[in-house]
């Protein structure tokens, strides 16, 4: 759906079903001169008027795009730190556990090849936690920012504070 006004009468509106094209401005022409023959328009036309002399109607954008930009961003930072966070504490009880075995290797004790098999593999645990874990911190750093976006965007001016009330 398109609108169309007249520099003359901005107040009159004429709606044309499509896009903005000449056969949408002919059809916005057809309303005007049906205005005009019901004598329903307010201003003379007496000069003359064409179909290009029409102002496409735009409705007007509520948000500025780099504040939606910025709160999808911080959706994006939030889902982050949640993926994060469950990938951190799935894996947080086997990585102690792995971590408590690596002192066998600094002991004097016979470790079986069983054992050293189980380390070897424990290790691959150890890493993608400890690696899990410092994403998850700097997550959370600017998780802190994200949150602070989000507390604004949801905040308004006109919520009443609890200290205002009379």
């Amino acid at each position: 759906m398109v609108q169309y006004t007249l520099v003359q009468s901005p107040e009159v509106i004429l709606s044309v079903p499509g896009k903005d094209s000449n056969k949408a401005r002919e059809k916005a022409m057809d309303q005007l001169i049906e205005l005009m023959e019901s004598g329903d328009l307010p201003t003379d036309l007496s000069e003359g008027f064409s179909p290009q002399q029409f102002i496409e109607v735009k409705e007007p954008v509520l948000l500025n795009t780099a504040a939606e930009d910025s709160i999808n961003q911080a959706v994006q930072v939030l889902s982050n730190l949640a993926t994060l966070k469950l990938k951190v504490q799935a894996s947080r009880a086997e990585a102690l556990k792995m971590r408590s075995q690596i002192d066998k290797l600094f002991t004097d004790e016979v470790v079986s090849e069983e054992e050293i098999n189980d380390l070897k593999e424990g290790f691959k645990v150890l890493k993608s936690f400890a690696q899990s874990n410092l994403r998850y911190r700097d997550a959370r750093t600017q998780a802190e920012d994200a949150r602070t976006i989000l507390d604004e965007a949801l905040s308004s001016e006109s919520t009443p504070k609890a200290n205002d009330k009379n």
